[in-house]
């Protein structure tokens, strides 16, 4: 499974739009309020069958069945080590280039399968941006870092000045850097670069952004400021979230999947899907009894 310059495309063409304080106790179910934007009719953008992953032996995330719909806001939540960020990757083939990884089932991109030896890997990643746990600017100028992804993948592009324009405001960033766009990047607060790599993810036009723990190392301001972004841009754009924190998953997800991990007897984690519901009906009404000891704070 490789992303050679040989292979074919046959993804979908996709043509996007134009374009608080944080806590982290956890009370009752009850007293969580789920604040995101109502959900929307549900059409998938990502379907996962029987998405099994393994590193080497290990299989480290069993047979998750799994949709995410399209132009809405998806949180996927569970203790550490049941694979959140496993299937996260999985979803632009990240974890291709992690050695031994493997991949079994099925992750559909509207219909087609992004693990089948035709597709390219540069195609899907297009497609599907990533947003880092940490903020990972380029160690170049701010419009560089906006213009590397349509450079190095080809696109084309017209006017690159008014590429970069849009996707910084896209990211709500435009009216901060406008005077300093050829400044090193590296130079921007943490949360300024956050929304940086969030503008990168978008210069590709894209239809979905994958955000792994985005706002775990940033102050309460500036991950209010990335939980306002992230609403807005699902009027545009599927958003697949990582989060440890349950009340952010209420505030800005219309749908919450929940995972946890089965241990063996040699203390190996192996995660898996517990449910998925609108975020409203997971918080207050949990299907399942594992769900609602994470959530009241029994285990995790």
């Amino acid at each position: 499974m490789t992303g050679t310059d040989n292979a074919q495309d046959p993804l979908p063409a996709h043509q996007p739009a134009e374009q608080r304080g944080v806590s982290t106790s956890r009370p009752h179910v009850q007293s969580i309020p789920v604040t995101a934007a109502p959900e929307r009719s549900y059409l998938p953008v990502l379907t996962l069958s029987k998405l099994n992953v393994y590193y080497g032996d290990f299989r480290a995330v069993t047979d998750v069945d799994l949709s995410f719909g399209n132009k809405e806001v998806t949180a996927l939540i569970g203790p550490s080590g049941c694979g959140k960020s496993t299937v996260l990757r999985c979803l632009n083939r990240m974890n291709d280039l992690v050695p031994g990884a493997r991949v079994e089932g099925e992750v559909l991109y509207h219909d087609t399968n992004i693990y089948d030896p035709k597709v390219q890997v540069i195609s899907v990643r297009r497609r599907v941006g990533m947003v880092f746990q940490k903020p990972n600017p380029f160690p170049k100028s701010i419009y560089d870092n906006i213009a590397y992804g349509p450079r190095v993948t080809g696109m084309k592009v017209k006017d690159m000045d008014d590429l970069v324009e849009r996707a910084l405001r896209g990211a709500a960033l435009w009216d901060e850097v406008k005077d300093k766009l050829k400044h090193n990047a590296l130079g921007l607060s943490g949360g300024q670069q956050q929304r940086l790599c969030i503008a990168r993810a978008i210069a590709t036009k894209p239809e979905v952004i994958l955000m792994d723990e985005p706002c775990a190392s940033l102050d309460p301001i500036a991950t209010g400021k990335i939980e306002d972004l992230m609403a807005e841009l699902s009027a545009i754009y599927t958003i697949i979230i990582v989060t440890h924190n349950m009340q952010q998953a209420a505030r800005v997800a219309q749908r919450t999947a929940f995972f946890t991990a089965n241990v063996n007897d040699k203390g190996q984690r192996t995660g898996v899907l517990v449910e998925v519901d609108r975020t409203a009906n997971l918080f207050n009404n949990p299907a399942d009894p594992r769900t609602e000891a994470y959530i009241t704070g029994r285990f995790g």
